[in-house]
């Protein structure tokens, strides 16, 4: 009989053993957080914001060349010597060790106040490398997440097969316990059992070979987060597919959004720019010079001893080309070339980005359809399986067929959760491709 002071140490230990089960179980790993730590500490993301920030510090007039350079200078210029002078009268002057000393400091100012435009030019085309650089971090992001996603769903996808290869595992071994017991009344042979039991043991073999899986994209998870790989955590246990996704506002959006198509036309203007730069070249060149000088020097050997002099110097300098072996020629033809080239390059990623979008579409509505049927399915295996052991208990059917019970239902579930698994992946691509991925 149980006394209540039994009964209170015992629902201690329960307690107890409750809370330490509690304490070890790794936390669970939610897709937001997954994908925050990502933003936070990926390498790739930080590097594509340093570029993204460089191009945009070098945004600048004065990059561009239209602000004028002004330096200040300081020459300063010594020297000891003997010398022997015989003036027009035929008298010598000899100085021994004569210390010449000679400073000059000022300020200069050079500015090229016309370029052909090119400075224009020059300042347009960082705009477009700082535009460039922002949808590259974006793309980045976009594909950081995207690859994030793709694993965490992977990882979903595999823990569902876990699960139904231990509910294979529990129907071997419970079909294996009833082999046993018939076989030791004696309506069983030995046969059957190790039938059963080989059984039990290729399960087994199969799902530990699926938890290993399960552990190396575990592993690929924690790398692209950043942290330790061998970090334990569990993930969610459902795939929720987006169905409303149409194919024409996808390539639609694409056209708008996409950042590979975004890039195409920015390397077309960039290529206009190039034009506008090589053009220049036919116009004048013109600049300003000027600046303000003082210098101070003393030669006790010269005709003056001691000179000081300061003053302002300004000018202009211009320069045409006239002839330059017909390479200006060369040149703006090889830059109509290049935006030729950009306008092919262009319409080429357009094509392929629409048809990416065909494709991947293809993948997701059919993936849509076969969740559908492998819902139904992997419903109908499971209570195949659950009739056929029950069969089996009171020796209906042969082991042979509970066997084909759960390989019928083994591969529903697998169907089923490939079927998900395909549909979402197609669901975060399309999604990637529009610049819009978004976390579900």
């Amino acid at each position: 009989m149980i006394t209540m002071k039994r009964l209170g140490v015992l629902l201690l230990f329960i307690f107890c053993a409750a809370q330490l089960t509690a304490q070890q179980a790794p936390p669970k790993l939610t897709l937001q957080e997954a994908v925050e730590l990502a933003l936070q500490n990926n390498f790739n993301i930080k590097l594509s914001q340093n570029n993204a920030a460089i191009a945009k510090n070098n945004v600048s007039v004065g990059n561009a060349g239209m602000l004028p350079f002004v330096t200040a200078d300081v020459t300063s210029s010594n020297s000891i010597q003997t010398t022997r002078q015989t003036r027009a009268d035929g008298s010598v002057n000899n100085i021994t060790n004569a210390r010449n000393t000679g400073i000059t400091y000022g300020v200069n100012l050079d500015w090229t106040i016309f370029d052909g435009f090119a400075m224009f030019a020059n300042y347009d085309r960082l705009k477009e490398l700082n535009k460039l650089g922002e949808l590259g971090l974006r793309d980045t992001v976009q594909s950081m997440v995207a690859n994030v996603i793709t694993t965490y769903y992977n990882l979903i996808s595999q823990d569902a097969q876990i699960r139904a290869l231990n509910g294979v595992l529990a129907t071997s071994r419970t079909q294996a316990r009833y082999a046993n017991d018939k076989y030791q009344v004696g309506a069983a042979s030995r046969l059957e059992l190790n039938t059963a039991l080989v059984n039990a043991n290729l399960d087994t073999a199969n799902l530990i070979n699926q938890i290993q899986q399960f552990r190396y994209t575990k592993i690929q998870l924690n790398q692209l987060l950043m942290r330790d790989v061998q970090t334990e955590f569990v993930v969610a246990d459902t795939i929720i597919v987006d169905e409303n996704l149409k194919l024409a506002d996808i390539i639609n959006e694409a056209q708008t959004q996409n950042p590979t198509i975004l890039a195409g036309q920015i390397n077309k203007r960039l290529a206009e720019i190039s034009l506008r730069q090589v053009k220049a070249t036919r116009y004048p060149q013109i600049a300003v010079t000027s600046g303000y000088t003082i210098s101070d020097s003393r030669n006790p050997a010269g005709f003056a001893r001691v000179q000081n002099a300061r003053g302002f110097n300004y000018g202009v300098t211009a320069s045409l080309n006239i002839f330059d072996g017909f390479n200006q020629w060369r040149r703006e033809r090889n830059a109509k070339l290049q935006i030729q080239n950009a306008e092919l390059n262009y319409k080429r990623t357009q094509q392929e980005i629409e048809a990416t979008i065909s494709n991947f579409f293809i993948s997701y509505a059919s993936g849509l359809e076969l969740i559908k049927i492998g819902q139904a399915n992997k419903d109908l295996a499971k209570r195949n399986l659950e009739l056929s052991l029950e069969k089996y208990r009171l020796g209906n059917i042969t082991p042979l067929e509970i066997r084909e019970a759960q390989r019928a239902y083994l591969d529903a579930q697998s169907r089923f959760s490939a079927a998900q698994y395909q549909s979402k992946l197609a669901e975060i691509t399309l999604k990637q491709l529009t610049n819009r991925i978004d976390i579900k």
